[in-house]
């Protein structure tokens, strides 16, 4: 093996990882609806972050850490909150009232796209136009399929798990990017404990509005499925895989999940996969697979972040020249070499923050300068 190339299996690892995350949210959907022959959509879709809170609780102070993230991160952890602890759980499992989970399966094939769209913006990846593309083949796809399953529009609940959609690409991709530096774990434990002041209240509303009713066996399963395995240990595996593959990578592996789910539906729950499901979920699935195989260009300062413990300073880019950290801040500006100058310790802005060795490598140039020394 080359001195510095990456054994195979740690390249290997964030795949498996990822794999092991798809797995566990492929039965989100089939857990749902079999939660909701007993408890309403709002006690499952919000509730199921009760539970995760409760779980995250008593991981972290397991593991003596913190219940709460640094306050420099309490601003993105929100942007986590808010999509994964409360916003795709409500919305998918109002819309699975109406509409069963191989129905739901096709609509949240476009998850995969969605979340590579939000890491252009969240995880600074930059997709090519392949990626556009396959997007909009995928949702022109998935409306074609809800429209001709309503009777020739669009219903309600396929709103709501477009929405769902959108909400779910945000919450993976911003919770990817921030597990480079706190790890996944921490992560989701942190946006379903900030997520409580929220779901704690609407569940037990809920809960007295519309107590539950033939609570079954399969029913409880599903509720505990979709609070501790969907809400936690999936995330556990996901969140850890995008930390350390990156989200476009690892994201690849979500293409499969549809099938999943179709499959999971069928053998759990004796649903019928129609011809026209099939082939929806086909169309969905090629597209997100020719999208998520799109060229993606990944900021080389995202990269380094995932290498390092929280708090530490950030590596310099990837495509930077190598440098002893004696380059000269003027130097640096004078050739326009920003990248040398960061890698020297100087800002670029106001030129602070230089390592001590640039700035005497720079007093002694001066020197032989006004001595008509060589420097």
């Amino acid at each position: 093996m080359l001195k510095g190339e990456a054994p195979a299996s740690s390249a290997l690892a964030p795949l498996a990882f990822g794999a092991l995350g798809v797995v566990c949210f492929s039965v989100t959907f089939p857990a749902t609806t079999a939660a909701e022959a007993a408890f309403g959509p709002i006690e499952v879709g919000v509730g199921r972050s009760v539970i995760g809170g409760l779980v995250a609780i008593a991981v972290l102070v397991t593991r003596h850490q913190p219940l709460l993230p640094p306050r420099q991160a309490m601003r993105r952890m929100l942007i986590v909150a808010g999509p994964v602890g409360v916003g795709f759980g409500l919305f998918s499992a109002i819309a699975l009232g109406y509409v069963d989970s191989v129905h739901g399966a096709v609509l949240t094939g476009l998850i995969p796209a969605a979340t590579a769209g939000f890491a252009v913006w969240r995880a600074g990846e930059r997709p090519r136009r392949a990626y556009w593309a396959a997007l909009g083949f995928g949702l022109a796809a998935v409306i074609v399929f809800a429209i001709v399953q309503g009777g020739g529009r669009l219903r309600f609940a396929d709103l709501l798990l477009l929405i769902a959609v959108a909400i779910a690409g945000l919450g993976y991709a911003e919770g990817g990017a921030m597990a480079r530096e706190y790890g996944g774990w921490r992560v989701i434990c942190w946006a379903v404990i900030l997520a409580l002041p929220v779901t704690v209240p609407v569940t037990a509303a809920a809960l007295i509005i519309d107590p539950p009713r033939h609570v079954t066996i399969s029913a409880m399963a599903g509720l505990g499925y979709v609070g501790v395995v969907s809400m936690i240990l999936g995330f556990f595996a996901w969140y850890h895989a995008m930390a350390h593959g990156g989200v476009a990578r690892v994201g690849r592996l979500q293409v499969a999940q549809p099938a999943l789910t179709l499959f999971w539906s069928a053998l759990l729950l004796g649903e019928q996969v129609s011809w026209l499901s099939a082939a929806a979920a086909a169309a969905v699935i090629a597209a997100a697979a020719i999208g998520r195989n799109a060229r993606v260009e990944v900021a080389d300062t995202a990269l380094a972040a995932g290498n390092r413990e929280p708090g530490a300073p950030a590596a310099p880019l990837r495509s930077a020249p190598a440098t002893s950290g004696r380059l000269s801040c003027a130097h640096a500006r004078s050739e326009g070499d920003h990248r040398g100058l960061r890698a020297s310790g100087g800002d670029l802005e106001s030129g602070e923050g230089l390592l001590p060795a640039a700035r005497s490598h720079q007093a002694a140039a001066d020197r032989n300068l006004a001595r008509g020394e060589p420097g």
